[in-house]
């Protein structure tokens, strides 16, 4: 199972370890992005990824191509996200509803959407030094 393990570094920043990358982080917004901005972040990155591929496998131009992706904030979550996607230097015309499924399909939004679970667990020092036998 593919693992991402964020450290605290003190004073409201995190670091993020994703393979050989470090994605910094911050809770005030001061230093970095927050954990939601990057959320919000990988969703558009996700969509652009696959819009852009869609792009090149049917000889659309995707240069300029770029996804914004606006939000609210509710109580404790994020609501109403809504993602515009630009493709200034093509015509899509009848590709349009094709362009907007496979943008659907990003695994960010299917896991939005699909509600698959969280599970949490807490390890301790005890529980740690017990792993460490």
């Amino acid at each position: 199972m593919p693992s991402i393990k964020t450290h605290y570094l003190g004073e409201k920043r995190y670091e993020t370890h994703v393979g050989d990358f470090r994605v910094a982080m911050d809770s005030s917004s001061d230093c970095a992005p927050t954990p939601p901005q990057i959320f919000i972040a990988s969703l558009g990155g996700c969509v652009t990824a696959l819009v852009s591929g869609y792009c090149a496998r049917n000889g659309l131009d995707a240069s300029g191509l770029a996804v914004q992706v606006d939000y609210d904030w509710g109580e404790n979550v994020l609501v109403d996200i809504q993602i515009t996607i630009d493709l200034p230097n093509c015509t899509v015309a009848q590709r349009e509803k094709a362009i907007l499924r496979v943008a659907e399909h990003c695994p960010v939004h299917e896991t939005i959407t699909q509600g698959g679970e969280v599970h949490f667990r807490l390890r301790d020092q005890a529980t740690l030094a017990n792993l460490a036998e």
